[in-house]
This record gives C-alpha cells, sequence and structure tokens, in this order.
C-alpha cells in the first residue's frame, strides 16, 4: 500500500558502502527510476522495527546502488553500539553525530540510505534530506514493531518499564513529521519483496508519470 503524502517535501566514518551483486537496474521501471534520480538518494524514514535495513537493502539492488545504514555507520565510526552510545554520551549527543553523519552519506552520491526512527525528527536533516533525496516513509503499526523488536536488547528507547507505552508515545510524537516524507508504504507481515515492489511503483509514479508530480518534490530535483 502506498501513497504520495501532501507535503513535498558527531562522527565521520571511512566505512565503504555496501555493494550490491548487479550494476544496473534490472527492467525498464528501475532503469527510469534511476535515471530520475540523477545523483539524488533514496532515504527510508520511519520507526524502529519498519524495516528500513531490510528493505533497504533489497531496494538498492534492484536499482544498481549502493546501500547505507546510518546507524552502522555511526556504530564504525564510534567503535560502540548505538545503545552504549546513548548510555556513554547521551541521546543529545548521539543526535548531533547523527545529523553529521546523515549530511555525509548524502552528499557522498546516489544511494539507498535507511536512517534510524529519530533522524527525520530533526529539522536540518529534513531539509537535507528533501534537497539531496526522495524520502519514503516506512509506515508500521505498533502491534509489528512490538513483535518484531521485543527479543532484541539493541533499542536503547525501549529500555523502560513499559515499552509498549514508550512505542505508543513515540509514534504520536513522530507520525506527524514522518508525514513530510514524499512517499508512504505501509510495512506489514507480507513478503519483502512486495514491499520493496509497492517502493518502487511509488517511486516510478513520484518521478516518471509527470512533470506535475517530479515539481512536488521541490527544487532539490531536476525537472
Amino acid at each position: 500500500m502506498v501513497r504520495g503524502n501532501a507535503a513535498p517535501t558527531a562522527v565521520l566514518s571511512h566505512k565503504m558502502p555496501e555493494t550490491v551483486t548487479s550494476a544496473n537496474p534490472g527492467t525498464s521501471q528501475e532503469a527510469e527510476i534511476r535515471a530520475a534520480l540523477a545523483k539524488h538518494s533514496i532515504v527510508l524514514v520511519g520507526m524502529m522495527g519498519a524495516g528500513k535495513s531490510t528493505i533497504g537493502r533489497r531496494l538498492s539492488a534492484r536499482l544498481g546502488l549502493p546501500f547505507l545504514d546510518a546507524d552502522a555507520e555511526i556504530e564504525a565510526a564510534a567503535g560502540m553500539s548505538i545503545a552504549d552510545i546513548f548510555e556513554s554520551r547521551g541521546e543529545p549527543d548521539f543526535r548531533d553525530g547523527e545529523a553529521r553523519v546523515i549530511a555525509r552519506l548524502l552528499d557522498s552520491g546516489p544511494a539507498v540510505l535507511a536512517t534510524g526512527g529519530g533522524a527525520f525528527m530533526r529539522r536540518e536533516t529534513r531539509d537535507r534530506i528533501r534537497d539531496k533525496a526522495v524520502s519514503i516513509w516506512l509506515k508500521v503499526d505498533a502491534e509489528i514493531i512490538m513483535r518484531r523488536v521485543k527479543r532484541r536488547s539493541d533499542r536503547p528507547l525501549l529500555q523502560t518499564a513499559d515499552p509498549e507505552a514508550t512505542v505508543a508515545r513515540l509514534i504520536s510524537e513522530r507520525e506527524p513529521v514522518y508525514q513530510e516524507a514524499d512517499l508512504t508504504v505501509l510495512s506489514r507481515d507480507v513478503p519483502h519483496e512486495r514491499i520493496v515492489e509497492e517502493c518502487l511503483e511509488a517511486l516510478h509514479g513520484l518521478l516518471c508519470a509527470g512533470g506535475a508530480k517530479r515539481a512536488q518534490h521541490g527544487a532539490g530535483m531536476a525537472p
């Protein structure tokens, strides 16, 4: 399920981006998307457990683009996990570093970039993404989030007495901002390739189905 949204929307790492098995998009739809992107990236945003990394890897392979994971870049540069960064440096310091890493990754050329759940909440980051990328919000229900992440200990924001209440609060706070993404795709318990296909269909509709739709993305995309 996809829709176009109403609005158009502290660390550097030298880690090489993940590469894909095919250098070229495999279908005419994928080739058209790649050509329309030119030097711009695709950025996946949304809550933890939405599948941004899983879908991002598959989407990058279909489009013949590198895959980048902002959290993995931060961890590699810092030499510690996201949870350890939160514990030792605090969330504000982490968010500052996250914004710098994302800015650098967006400057590195076209790619598919998966971001952390809180990254899009920062206005500076949203503005950069709008200028340099097409954003896709992978929207996911609280029940699915809990099912996917409840056994994991690497989610510092869920280390609370009531993780379900925390997820509900985060969804309430973040979804109005996620809605600023260019496109929305519903993440749900279906085969991953189905979500990837819906992302491709949405991207093709936005970028390749006429100048009016493309213009909604703003000045960052070439006409």
